[in-house]
């Protein structure tokens, strides 16, 4: 298993809800995760000093604060290992579009880290740390679609529709903390159910406040929305569509790309590209 690539895929929030708010601050959310399968691509090198660094550390982020690493330090912190690693990261998500590209590395450090030390950690604790590292790490370690709610970290598993999906990044970052306490979001959306979902109900209440405040965001949406219902991932900055048929979902591809958009085609997963190689 050293010296493989393992995925680290992104995600997609099909929808968000924001039904409440902690007396921390924390919003209580409904959100459904699905995977797609565009993916940064993780190589584990054996080192013989015990320390965990990167081969090519991110500029300006000092390699101590990389999630990767943090994830791999945790594991050591919690095992007592003394084992070293080199992590190498292949980078191919965009960074701050939502797609969860910097947890879902941090998830797949943990996951195979935990099977090339033969640490023998149970998936649910393997989550329990990632939630250390973010909010978003838990559903990548757990590797299905998922239904979530509290701040994101109860997790069940469900099977929606695997949909071909366009993905727009915007020339864009959404500070997510910014929108998370903007006086405009709706805070008390009602609860619905995963049947409600199922049946289309798919709004994502940070949508107003988001295509408010970044005008290319919401330049992105009208693009899409030509071609088919466009809607936002998280927070974003990307935002995406679903398509019926792989032909479909190319055309607007091309057609977004050929008019200087930053354009992916991905198809929709329940089952992360990550556990897929770990079972086959």
């Amino acid at each position: 298993m050293w010296a493989e690539k393992w995925p680290a895929s992104a995600k997609l929030n099909l929808m968000l809800r924001i039904v409440g708010q902690r007396a921390d601050g924390y919003h209580l959310l409904q959100t459904v995760f699905q995977f797609i399968d565009l993916c940064d691509w993780i190589t584990f090198h054996p080192v013989d000093d015990g320390r965990v660094r990167l081969l090519n550390p991110i500029p300006g982020v000092p390699e101590i604060d990389d999630l990767t690493v943090k994830a791999a330090n945790l594991l050591k912190s919690e095992t007592g290992c003394k084992a070293g690693v080199c992590i190498e990261v292949e980078k191919n998500l965009p960074m701050g579009g939502g797609l969860g590209g910097g947890s879902s590395d941090a998830a797949t450090v943990l996951v195979v880290l935990n099977k090339l030390w033969d640490l023998q950690l149970t998936k649910e604790r393997l989550m329990e740390l990632g939630l250390a590292l973010g909010a978003d790490v838990p559903v990548f370690v757990y590797g299905y679609s998922a239904w979530a709610e509290g701040v994101g970290e109860k997790l069940e598993k469900i099977t929606p529709v695997e949909q071909w999906v366009v993905v727009i990044k915007p020339d864009c970052h959404v500070n997510t903390k910014e929108i998370f306490s903007s006086k405009n979001l709706t805070r008390d959306s009602k609860s619905i159910r995963i049947a409600d979902f199922m049946e289309g109900q798919h709004k994502n209440d940070c949508l107003g406040v988001v295509s408010q405040e970044y005008s290319d965001v919401k330049a992105a949406l009208h693009a899409l929305s030509e071609f088919s219902e466009a809607r936002l991932t998280g927070t974003g900055a990307c935002v995406f569509a679903q398509f019926e048929s792989k032909e479909l979902a190319y055309g607007a591809y091309k057609s977004l790309e050929l008019n200087g958009w930053k354009v992916y085609l991905a198809k929709g997963l329940n089952v992360s590209p990550l556990y897929s190689k770990l079972n086959s």
